[in-house]
């Protein structure tokens, strides 16, 4: 089982890279030489072991005294130094450095140490501690020998070698951080949703939820352990720059890596702004999902990370969390102002609208983050992005409101169907609503000032809606609707025959209303005032064409001039039933081919066809059919039974034009 790297320093042992020559990690064991050798042989050994000779797998006894022998008499020469007791420079300072230095001189750190771990010094030895006192002899030596320049020599190898020990420590440190990544955290994990559970509830998702974060960003408690003990010497140290600057550039690193395994890069904003639709299009999704990732799981994560292993310098830890989140929360915020510049088009407003809710429900995850001052610029940038986005909004649905207007095509819909500005504008607003109402009802609160502005444009004769109690929101979406319904009415009139051109009307206005009644979010923005007006305005379209159509050929049956002096005359009686005959089928050749794509429409308007007609044709023909001589005459001017116009009248408003005489019978 491979090794974590962080287990050399547990409990203050050292990292196996840094053991002496003597101890390689492959080498057969040597019994411990006698503890009865005398100095000589102890330097003879030594420099047999300095020749290259075959080193010892297990640390000598002998050394590890001379260690703390040689750092027992500096400690004491650096406290009679305090004491102002002598200032004699003791032999062990010269013996302490060269075991110091036979160390790190044979130390390579290996690029990527997973193989057979080395045996760990023991505590006596262990690397930390040398730091320590490296660090500490430094320190007072250098204060002690400040102006004395004979003693440059000695403070120069205590530098060199102070500085290859933390040297060591900086590898090790970066190491450490680069290596324990073991854990990939829940990007959608909301922030401390363990902290929304009431007492007693939801245990169990609390915890997964402290799991995962007391995890992030995957390091052990072993290593973290370890990578607080080797800050806290660099540190102390004099190396905080060395130390905070492979911290920010490690964990720099680890992010963006992050991040891009979610499909964001970097990208500037005149890269942005030179990006067609398609491709920035697909880039958003991945914004969103690396801004979520950041403000839910990764910059609580990383605060965590910087406050334990900075625990005893809380400061630095601060500083370290602010300047690596800070600048890569820029850079998210800059993806989203650079895309509020781009163009405007209305198929751009859903993605806007998928920042803006990104960033609005972000605001107060950040606030809790970083500490006040932090948080107030960074709160201002993300909120300034928010406002320009939200801006970009309204300025797409009023570029809506310019493609309606400026709709001014003359061709005919054939058959007075639904018009395709219709269509779309219909089903554009009904997802808006559906999908985004909440959101454009707070883009626009928060925009009401400029939407007041325009809002007043609106056509004075507007009737029916108490505006006081409307949403800036809905105001303008009501406004979009009526400018909708002008256009048409003005489309309405290229048709030379009046009974299609209400037909177009009913089509359309059906199609809007049905769109209405089918989405809750829109018909609760529009208002029932606007709906019931709608619908009154359709049976207005309906009855229009009634009056157009059928009223006329209603006008054939009329009695008035038929009896003089009190008989029937033949001649305008013949005249009438043949001019009933020649309109119907008129209708029938006409309206066949016209379109009513509302199945209930087009059923309800046949059977107020039928309800009018029928009855009058069957009474008239009841009246006077007998006054036509049977056989040819009869068959001559009484072309259809009343069912027969029953039948007829069903195949009206289907789009087919059809040939009566082929299926008469």
């Amino acid at each position: 089982m491979e090794k974590d790297k962080s287990s050399s320093f547990k409990n203050g042992g050292a990292d196996p890279t840094l053991l002496p020559a003597e101890t390689p990690k492959c080498s057969k064991g040597k019994d411990p030489p006698a503890a009865e050798k005398n100095e000589a042989e102890e330097a003879e050994e030594k420099e047999k072991e300095r020749g290259g000779e075959v080193e010892e797998a297990t640390p000598s006894p002998q050394i590890k005294y001379t260690m703390e022998k040689a750092w027992e008499d500096i400690d004491q020469f650096l406290l009679k130094v305090e004491a102002g007791v002598g200032s004699e420079i003791p032999d062990s300072i010269n013996q302490y450095l060269d075991l110091v230095e036979d160390k790190t001189s044979k130390h390579e750190l290996p690029e990527k140490s997973k193989g057979c771990p080395l045996p760990d010094l023991d505590d006596d030895g262990s690397f930390l501690k040398v730091a320590q006192q490296m660090s500490k002899l430094h320190k007072h030596l250098s204060k002690i020998f400040k102006l004395d320049s004979s003693q440059g020599p000695l403070m120069n190898r205590i530098g060199r070698i102070h500085q290859q020990v933390m040297c060591y420590l900086e590898d090790e440190f970066r190491a450490l951080l680069e290596e324990s990544r073991v854990v990939e955290p829940d990007v959608n994990q909301e922030p401390a949703a363990d902290q929304c559970a009431e007492p007693g509830e939801g245990q169990d998702q609390a915890a997964g939820s402290n799991e995962v974060l007391s995890n992030f960003p995957g390091y052990s408690q072993e290593a973290l352990a370890t990578l607080n003990k080797i800050a806290k010497e660099m540190i102390s140290g004099g190396y905080e720059f060395e130390c905070c600057e492979a911290y920010m550039m490690t964990r720099r690193n680890a992010i963006e890596e992050t991040l891009n395994k979610l499909g964001f890069e970097k990208i500037s904003i005149d890269d942005v702004q030179k990006m067609q639709w398609d491709a920035l299009e697909r880039e958003i999704p991945s914004w969103i999902k690396a801004f979520k990732a950041c403000a839910n799981v990764y910059f609580a994560g990383e605060r965590k990370l910087a406050e334990t292993v900075f625990s005893d310098n809380p400061s630095i830890a601060k500083s370290l969390f602010n300047s690596l989140t800070r600048v890569l929360f820029l850079q998210l915020v800059n993806f989203a102002e650079a895309v509020a510049l781009s163009k405007r088009s209305t198929e751009k407003l859903f993605k806007f609208l998928d920042i803006y809710e990104t960033l609005h429900h972000n605001i107060s995850t950040i606030d809790s983050l970083f500490p006040e001052e932090c948080a107030k610029e960074l709160n201002e940038q993300l909120m300034t992005a928010c406002s320009r986005i939200g801006e970009t909004a309204i300025c797409i649905f009023r570029d809506l409101e310019s493609s309606i207007q400026s709709d001014t095509g003359r061709t005919q819909v054939p058959g007075g169907a639904v018009h395709p500005l219709t269509r779309y504008t219909m089903n554009y607003l009904k997802y808006a609503c559906d999908e985004y109402k909440d959101t454009l009802e707070q883009v626009y609160k928060e925009h009401s000032q400029i939407e007041k502005a325009d809002s007043t444009s609106r056509p004075l004769d507007y009737q029916g809606n108490d505006e006081e109690n409307q949403s800036p929101f809905s105001i303008h979406l009501i406004k979009i609707m009526d400018l909708l319904d002008s256009v048409l009415d003005a489309k309405s009139k290229l048709y030379k025959d009046v009974a299609l051109s209400n037909i177009f009307m009913m089509n359309n206005g059906r199609y809007i209303l049905q769109k209405i009644k089918g989405s809750p979010e829109i018909r609760q923005a529009m208002g029932d005032n606007w709906y019931r007006k709608k619908s009154y305005e359709l049976r207005n379209y309906h009855q229009n064409y009634k009056r157009e159509t059928w009223m006329k050929l209603l006008g054939c049956l009329n009695q008035e001039g038929l009896n003089v002096n009190g008989k029937v005359v033949k001649p305008v009686l013949k005249e009438r039933f043949k001019s009933f005959n020649a309109m119907f089928e008129e209708i029938h050749k006409t309206q066949s081919s016209w379109v009513v794509s509302d199945k209930q429409m087009q059923s309800e308007l046949r059977v107020s066809i039928v309800g009018v007609i029928i009855p009058a044709y069957r009474s008239f023909l009841g009246r006077f059919s007998g006054y036509l001589t049977p056989g040819r005459q009869t068959e001559k001017y009484i072309k259809f039974q009343p069912e027969d116009i029953e039948t007829y009248i069903e195949e009206l408003f289907d789009g087919n034009t059809a040939s009566m005489g082929r299926r008469k019978t």
